[in-house]
């Protein structure tokens, strides 16, 4: 078994870098044929990983769409979904919300123990509470996970996943869709926030794939190993 699973990133941003804006409404950045592509890759991975924040913020169910991409799921001995899995560092977690209520799926929960009692309580009955250290180590979420079966791993989000995970050398794969418009609050989410990347200029990503979708287009990116650079 893998000492962790292939971590995919996929997001979608201004031509800016902005994953939303300011307002009370989910800032629309792809379109349907694009959102039919996600469903596609949820479909191919075995959990889906988002923060605690963008559970507050977007109240995502992060289930599979499709009837037939659920059906081939099941008949290959699959669940219809994927995996839920959160961080949450507060373990401030609302049971009601469609990650925790939607979905025939495990969830799992990782907080630093600081937060366990208060997730526990909250979401314990309805998830699989991991108390993940007096910090939250990426490296050990990753690893608990591959203990869970989970060889695949998909990451929609929001920033600070994204910003920690990149920042740590720990994603395999981006998959960036760019909208055609521009964000005008730099309070707004960005993709990523500051940090030390090892992808920077002195160690460029491999652009693996260039695709139109409509008004949108796809850059598939593979970060390289600084040590392999």
């Amino acid at each position: 078994m893998p000492d962790r699973p292939y971590v995919l990133l996929s997001v979608a941003a201004s031509i800016n870098g902005y994953i939303d804006d300011n307002t009370d409404q989910r800032l629309l950045l792809s379109n349907d044929e694009d959102f039919d592509r996600v469903d596609d890759v949820r479909a191919s991975v075995d959990a889906i990983l988002v923060g605690a924040i963008t559970i507050r913020r977007d109240n995502p169910r992060l289930l599979v769409r499709s009837d037939d991409r659920r059906k081939r799921r099941v008949e290959a001995g699959f669940a219809e979904s994927p995996i839920k899995v959160t961080i949450s560092a507060s373990g401030d977690l609302d049971p009601s919300s469609k990650f925790f209520s939607t979905g025939e799926v495990d969830k799992v929960v990782y907080v630093p123990t600081s937060a366990t009692e208060k997730a526990t309580a909250a979401v314990g009955a309805l998830s699989h509470v991991v108390d993940a250290g007096p910090t939250i180590d990426l490296g050990f979420v990753l690893s608990d996970l591959a203990q869970r079966g989970v060889k695949r791993l998909m990451i929609e989000g929001g920033g600070t996943m994204h910003t920690q995970f990149l920042s740590a050398g720990l994603a395999d794969e981006i998959h960036l869709v760019v909208a055609p418009f521009f964000v005008g609050d730099s309070s707004a989410p960005r993709f990523v926030s500051d940090a030390q990347f090892p992808q920077n200029p002195s160690n460029r990503m491999a652009l693996a794939e260039v695709k139109q979708i409509g008004d949108v287009v796809l850059l598939r990116y593979l970060p390289k190993d600084p040590s392999h650079a």
